[in-house]
């Protein structure tokens, strides 16, 4: 009690989400909340006349302020939620995305549950190792782990050399790149129980809930539900709060999670497990657009930990560090890859259209994709139709003179939505306002007639019908997404990573449709991402000797079906690095979006000290697709600008940092119009 009373000043961060106000504030502490009010725990103060939530991050002897402090008014519950290494981390990311550090801890932090509290540790607190099953004893356990992640990983080069190096305590970091019809969720499980097993925490986040699902399944193999720990910012408040109570009092040692669950503050953190590492769902979409990918990085950094990233694909970022030497390739053996890759097939001649290979008028299937399905169905096995987009048809274009359908009421692209419940065609709708356009006429040339610029899913799978009657046509796309599927006679139309597994067993056969509908995309990592779908649809396949075959609707000599058909993701990655270094874009550089109207960008520009070798594009109008920056409504949608910034990639703090230091300066001058600053962005325009 003496030690406290001798540090009777607070320092205290308020949790407010501006700017200028992302610093810390004294406070005194009354001797009755001295026990209390320590590090980390959430408290009750006054700024500004109004009573405000904050974290309290130490305590102090002395104050810089001169005058009267005021006293804290409450301390909301003791229980020290802020660690001093989750600190560290949140400053270091606030730094580095030009963030404030209250935004990024009111993503962390769980809201207060009092009744969780109340409840205590699951199982009364029992320690993570008594809360599994009697079925095998400790030492069976730990042998069968070991035995299966050895098995798992002597599949890869080098791959048993990176288990060892973390069941030993030495960081590692390795990308392991899948083998074809292998199941990775289970590698993952087997390395994550059997370093769990052994005393360490282990940290798995995916990019979805589909995936947490199949990761829990398979570490399910080994431990009891009580011992893996699900965190998603789908749980309700009670779940999410006592499960973060568990993690931080280390009784949590497997956690699974979303991107919500990438700071979890593991104890003893030896491995972080990451999956889909490419996925768009890894980033958040709220200030300061983190990427997954990227904390977990600096989380491995900062806790001394290892990282295993899996997936079937790799992205420019990680070839990045490979080349760097931050990360190990590990790569399957030949011979396992050879063994397990299906048949991939393309158009082999460049003379010869996509319409002059289909099977029958009206159809977009030509003849090796028809062939393909046929001796898959007639193998009872389910056949993969991957398709570009969800819907019927949508994208549509005036028949005549092809120009784009657009909407009457806000200029948005029209879309067929398919039949309703009686059978009738629907009527054009708007993508973005959903108001019905009614009977069409195009505002260029007057033409009533539509053409279907993209078919998708719906469409798709009324073709297939009836190009193979009495088979069974499955959808998984869109809200109503599979996990899997029987292993049976069947057509699966599904969209980019809604492909379900086959319960049990593969795919006979997979059709890529209209490849040149996510090949042509106006995204700087459109060509990374269709090969990235690409691989993870044809993985789900059998091998070739199984019968197993992969039919690309597209001319074989294009650069990414090539890298498809000889499964070289390596040289994709090395070929993508190369160009974006060419061309000056992420990761070669680090770049910035700010996002405004012409006005709010000039008063960050006025009081923004530009790091040495900054380039500065624009501004320009925001590019189409792109979310506006909040304070713009969609009536004011042509007022939106986009500045870009880039910086050598070993500027990435300074860039942060400054761009952080002009945002709240300009907040400081009360300039309070639309603006949003995003490091690397997943879009550029």
């Amino acid at each position: 009690m003496n030690e406290e009373l001798d540090r009777p000043i607070a320092r205290v961060l308020p949790l407010l989400g501006m700017p200028h106000l992302d610093r810390l504030f004294d406070y005194s502490v009354p001797a009755k909340l001295a026990d209390e009010a320590q590090p980390g725990v959430r408290v009750r103060i006054r700024f500004a006349g109004r009573l405000v939530n904050a974290l309290l991050i130490e305590r102090r002897s002395t104050t810089d302020h001169e005058g009267t402090l005021r006293p804290i008014e409450r301390v909301i519950s003791p229980l020290q939620l802020l660690t001093p290494s989750l600190w560290d981390m949140v400053n270091t990311l606030a730094e580095r995305w030009a963030g404030t550090r209250s935004d990024i801890l009111r993503a962390v932090l769980p809201a207060r549950h009092a009744s969780a509290e109340k409840a205590g540790l699951f199982n009364g607190g029992k320690p993570w190792d008594q809360l599994g099953t009697a079925s095998l004893s400790w030492e069976e356990l730990t042998a069968q782990t070991l035995r299966a992640a050895t098995q798992g990983l002597s599949r890869y080069r080098f791959g048993t050399n990176f288990l060892d190096a973390v069941l030993a305590s030495r960081r590692a970091h390795a990308h392991v790149l899948g083998i074809p019809g292998h199941d990775i969720h289970q590698l993952a499980a087997d390395v994550a129980s059997t370093v769990a097993i052994h005393g360490q925490g282990v940290l798995i986040v995916v990019p979805n809930a589909r995936e947490i699902t199949r990761i829990t399944k398979a570490l399910s193999t080994w431990l009891s539900a009580g011992q893996i720990t699900e965190l998603t910012s789908e749980l309700g408040p009670n779940a999410r709060y006592r499960r973060y109570l568990s993690i931080l009092a280390g009784q949590a040692r497997v956690v699974v999670g979303t991107r919500s669950a990438m700071l979890a503050p593991v104890a003893n953190l030896g491995l972080i497990i990451l999956l889909g590492e490419s996925d768009d769902n890894l980033v958040d979409p709220r200030a300061p657009y983190l990427h997954a990918r990227d904390v977990l990085r600096l989380q491995a950094e900062q806790a001394g930990a290892s990282l295993m990233i899996l997936g079937m694909h790799r992205s420019a970022e990680i070839q990045q560090w490979i080349e760097e030497g931050f990360m190990h390739a590990v790569l399957p053996e030949p011979k396992q890859m050879r063994s397990h890759r299906p048949w991939i097939r393309a158009l082999a001649d460049s003379d010869t259209t996509i319409e002059r290979e289909l099977h029958a008028p009206g159809s977009r299937l030509p003849t090796m994709g028809f062939d393909a399905i046929r001796r898959a169905l007639d193998a009872n096995r389910p056949v993969l139709v991957h398709v570009p987009r969800r819907g019927y048809a949508p994208s549509i274009s005036c028949s005549n003179c092809r120009a784009p359908a657009r909407c009457r009421k806000c200029n948005g692209p029209l879309e067929l939505p398919g039949t309703a419940e009686d059978g009738l065609p629907q009527p054009p709708r708007c993508r973005w306002c959903g108001a019905s356009a009614g009977v069409f006429h195009c505002a260029e040339c007057g033409h009533r007639g539509l053409r279907l610029n993209i078919v998708g899913q719906d469409r798709t799978a009324q073709e297939l019908g009836r190009a193979f009657p009495g088979t069974r046509i499955i959808s998984s796309a869109g809200e109503q997404v599979l996990l899997e599927v029987a292993n049976e006679p069947a057509i699966v139309v599904a969209t980019p990573g809604s492909e379900p597994h086959v319960s049990g067993g593969l795919y006979g056969a997979a059709v890529i449709m209209d490849p040149w509908a996510q090949l042509g995309r106006q995204d700087l990592r459109a060509t990374e991402k269709a090969l990235r779908h690409w691989l993870e649809a044809s993985a789900l396949v059998a091998p070739h000797a199984d019968g197993g075959t992969v039919v690309v609707v597209a001319e074989a000599w294009l650069r990414p079906v090539q890298d498809l058909i000889k499964w070289d993701a390596p040289g994709a990655a090395r070929a993508e690095l190369a160009s974006r270094k060419e061309a000056g874009f992420p990761p070669a550089v680090t770049m910035a979006a700010i996002d405004g109207t012409t006005e709010s960008i000039e008063q960050l520009l006025e009081v923004w000290e530009q790091p040495e070798g900054t380039d500065v594009l624009g501004p320009v109008e925001l590019p189409p697709g792109i979310r506006l920056p909040a304070g713009l409504t969609p009536a004011q949608a042509d007022q939106a600008r986009r500045l870009i910034v880039r910086v050598p990639a070993a500027s990435a703090m300074q860039l942060g940092h400054s761009l952080k230091v002009a945002q709240s300066i300009r907040g400081a001058q009360r300039n309070n119009g639309p603006l949003r600053i995003v490091i690397n962005p997943v879009r550029i325009g």
